[in-house]
């Protein structure tokens, strides 16, 4: 498993905007990670006193990001940066997630890649329960859309 602090070094997301806790497993396809951040009442997504369901697709994001950070030679620290570009078939099955007691699984898998483009599946559950399921598109090779990058 990897930790919060191996994640953290290797995605934007920083202080509490990194959400997940660990990377339980992934291989060239697929990733599943687990979020306790769902709980903090200090998570920086809330609001309104809650944090609503379609605050997963930023956890889903955040475990594609850890996608490409594993997939990276050990020597490079960060991965290509990437901007998920837009989301699909978005399928809503609570209203939030902060009152989900249990830790968040998040899963996503690539179902087609190429060199400019990455797109996954997502669904992200807790104890046995699927709470939000989609696809989302992630444009890589996208430093030229960063100002002042190279």
């Amino acid at each position: 498993m990897l930790d919060r602090a191996w994640i953290a070094s290797r995605i934007p997301h920083q202080g509490s905007m990194c959400l997940l806790e660990t990377v339980e497993a992934w291989d060239a396809e697929r990733i599943r990670c687990r979020a306790a951040s769902h709980r903090d009442a200090a998570n920086p997504l809330r609001a309104h006193g809650r944090l609503g369901i379609a605050c997963g697709i930023e956890y889903a994001a955040q475990a594609m990001a850890v996608h490409g950070a594993v997939q990276a030679s050990s020597d490079q620290p960060q991965s290509k940066a990437g901007f998920l570009v837009s989301v699909r078939g978005v399928e809503m099955h609570a209203d939030r997630l902060d009152d989900i007691a249990d830790d968040l699984d998040v899963e996503a898998e690539c179902v087609m890649r190429n060199e400019n483009n990455i797109l996954y599946q997502f669904n992200i559950s807790a104890g046995g329960r699927l709470l939000l399921a989609g696809r989302a598109a992630v444009v890589t090779n996208a430093e030229g859309l960063i100002p002042g990058a190279q």
